[in-house]
């Protein structure tokens, strides 16, 4: 099977942050995650399709706002309408509030903050490829 891969970056903003001290919850990352499926869906089919479901859903690290997170997908398993994914999420800009109001750091190597599993389909009648 042809590596199927999608990627993408987004900086955690302040309207991002859920709880004390600037922390974001981890369901922006399974947002980040359905967006990196679909797109894996439209580049296979030619459709957004439609998420079935999460597996192992593990948060590793916190997120921050200000923190700049990559999320990647890749396809590890294509059926005739179904595909699994495996994704991960990595924290590659961390946010130094420490240091000053918009001061951030480029990580020497990025931080796994979540990691998925993830199931899409999209039904034989929506697909166009």
């Amino acid at each position: 099977m042809e590596k199927i891969t999608s990627n993408l970056r987004k900086r955690m903003s302040a309207k991002d942050a859920h709880y004390g001290g600037n922390l974001c919850d981890g369901a922006h990352m399974l947002h980040l995650f359905g967006d990196v499926v679909t797109e894996i869906a439209i580049k296979v089919h030619g459709d957004e399709g439609l998420f079935l479901r999460y597996d192992e859903v593990e948060f590793t690290a916190p997120v921050y706002a200000g923190d700049f997170i990559e999320a990647y997908g890749e396809v590890t398993k294509l059926g005739n309408t179904s595909m699994t994914c495996e994704l991960v999420a990595k924290k590659v800009i961390a946010a130094r509030p420490d240091v000053g109001p918009s001061a951030a750091d480029m990580l020497d190597e990025p931080v796994v903050v979540c990691r998925a599993k993830g199931i899409t389909v999209v039904p034989k009648a929506n697909s166009r490829k």
